[in-house]
């Protein structure tokens, strides 16, 4: 018995089979969870350790903005500045791919204009123009992950800056324009 397929039947499939090719990304990508999002982080100068949703039931809490903040201020002045919330969101998407619960170990998150200027001066590879001064940037290590794959998870996210700094035992990441180095 032979079948036929009308013109209008083969037009489905085809537009069928477009939807699930446009699907499949966003499908395989690491969703948020309905209901909130959780980060934790320990603070290497600062001994300092954090466990919180910071969002939850479609909003924002600034209560636990407000602890991350003080937690990823700058150790050397103490000055604090907003963590921009699509950096924490992009975290979580980190945390996704990687698996794990364990915090983010904290070597830089915002640093002051003077600590910028400071460490320019004394080390190399720090941007005048640093997204640290803005709050959109951190450096990190995750315990029981290897830096590679760290950096691997990052740079397959897209969602901005991705240093890799093997010597210094982190990897930078950040919500600026899309890059590698």
């Amino acid at each position: 018995m032979k079948l036929r397929t009308t013109r209008r039947q083969a037009l489905g499939l085809v537009v069928g089979a477009v939807a699930a090719l446009i699907a499949a990304p966003a499908i395989a990508a690491p969703r948020f969870g309905a209901d909130r999002r959780a980060l934790a982080f320990r603070n290497l100068h600062t001994g300092e350790s954090l466990d919180l949703v910071y969002w939850s039931d479609g909003a924002y809490h600034p209560d636990a903005l407000d602890r991350i903040n003080y937690l990823l201020r700058d150790f050397r002045t103490g000055e604090m500045h907003p963590i921009d919330p699509e950096l924490l969101d992009l975290l979580v998407k980190v945390k996704a791919r990687l698996d794990t619960n364990d915090p983010f170990e904290v070597i830089s998150g915002y640093r002051s204009p003077a600590t910028n200027a400071l460490l320019r001066r004394e080390t190399e590879g720090v941007a005048k123009a640093s997204l640290h001064v803005k709050g959109q940037a951190i450096d990190l290590r995750v315990a029981g992950r290897s830096l590679s794959t760290l950096h691997r998870v990052a740079v397959n996210l897209r969602g901005g800056g991705v240093g890799y700094y093997p010597r210094s035992d982190f990897v930078h990441i950040d919500v600026g324009r899309v890059r590698y180095w």
